[in-house]
């Protein structure tokens, strides 16, 4: 297993809380638990949106109010077809002083209040039926008003039950377990310099057709000096079997190469906490026992992207010959050999020459553009 390849050196480990040291005031578009931080705001008729699309909206509500939601949906249905019924008693003389005479039926049998007829309402669409309160062939209406009822009721409670399902099949909770290394490392890894990452699954049930994608948000300027806030670019992880579909049954190790086509090329250990970019990562795979595709997400800011370390290896085997996963060493990291490091200091001066004069040229440009307009 590639956790078993590190260098065991005798440099001092590094705890996971030194990831606790993020700057808080720095906003983030993904949260490291994988929750968006975008607010949708000022656009006009989202709630329509919302109603238009309600299989998805009841979906995505919280427990709480989908739970207020079932209760209301069924007492107000029950209600209402009650107050129907005690109108329906109320036109017909079924309410009456008289109502009991030998001569006069009423629509539904003891039914001489509201109460009554909420009773009767809840006793008809649960299909309880006591036997106490039941309709006659006095009414016309007062039947097809019973038919409605048991119709529209049974769409809404399959509504209702379908998205409770479908809640709680989601393979939301799925991606929770999978577990994601607190930060970042960028190493040496078989002769070239990388950023590493590390991921695990939780759960003995396997995670098939894994793919594993990142990508870096940054502030970014076009040639036309127009301003990107959050430009998206793709940055590739592979793993050392470079298998697009690792096997993620103990805790895998993830590499992206820094080199002169990875969008992170400029990054050096004197300019790295100085960046403004954040990398979101995103592993997408298939549940074996659900077949259902789930997606599990985190984030890395500079200040959580440590250069010169590596992670402490989590893999063993036990006295039994079983596979071990320390997960104690998950979020372990340690310095490795400064030397390793150490950049070739006439190639880092071109290289930071070039980008100074590439960014003069841009302004120059820019100021061009201006005036042209002008």
């Amino acid at each position: 297993m590639e956790a078993t390849q590190i260098n065991m050196s005798q440099s001092p480990l590094v705890n996971e809380a030194i990831g606790a040291k993020v700057k808080k005031c720095k906003p983030r578009v993904m949260s490291k638990s994988g929750h968006s931080n975008v607010r949708i705001d000022k656009v006009d008729g989202i709630y329509l949106l919302y109603l238009q699309d309600l299989w998805t909206t009841v979906i995505d509500m919280k427990w709480r109010y989908k739970l207020t939601l079932f209760v209301a949906t069924f007492v107000m249905t029950w209600f209402l077809f009650g107050v129907i019924y005690y109108a329906i008693a109320f036109i017909h003389g079924d309410l009456e002083e008289k109502k009991f005479s030998h001569k006069h039926v009423p629509c539904v049998m003891n039914v001489d209040s509201l109460t009554g007829a909420f009773l009767f309402s809840l006793e008809s669409q649960t299909t309880i039926g006591y036997g106490f309160r039941v309709i006659t062939e006095e009414c016309p209406h007062a039947i097809f008003l019973l038919v409605a009822q048991l119709v529209i009721t049974t769409l809404i409670e399959i509504f209702i039950t379908g998205t409770f399902l479908a809640k709680i099949a989601r393979p939301k909770k799925r991606a929770e377990t999978i577990k994601f290394s607190h930060c970042a490392v960028i190493t040496k890894h078989n002769g070239h310099l990388c950023l590493v990452i590390r991921v695990a699954n939780m759960r003995k049930s396997l995670l098939i057709q894994c793919q594993l994608s990142g990508k870096l948000l940054q502030t970014y300027e076009t040639k036309e000096g127009e301003r990107i806030l959050l430009n998206q670019a793709t940055v590739k992880f592979h793993v050392d079997s470079s298998s697009e579909s690792p096997f993620l049954i103990l805790p895998l190790t993830f590499y992206h190469i820094l080199d002169e086509n990875s969008p992170l090329r400029d990054l050096t250990p004197q300019n790295l906490k100085e960046k403004d970019f954040e990398l979101v990562v995103l592993l997408n795979a298939t549940v074996e026992s659900t077949s259902a595709v789930c997606q599990s997400r985190t984030s890395y800011v500079p200040e959580e992207i440590f250069w010169g370390y590596e992670f402490m290896p989590v893999i063993s085997v036990s006295q039994n010959g079983k596979y071990v996963a320390d997960f104690s060493q998950f979020e372990q990291i340690r310095s490795a050999d400064c030397n390793l490091y150490s950049m070739d200091s006439e190639k880092q001066k071109l290289e930071e020459q070039y980008r100074k004069e590439d960014q003069r040229n841009r302004e120059r440009r820019t100021m061009l553009f201006q005036q042209s307009n002008v």
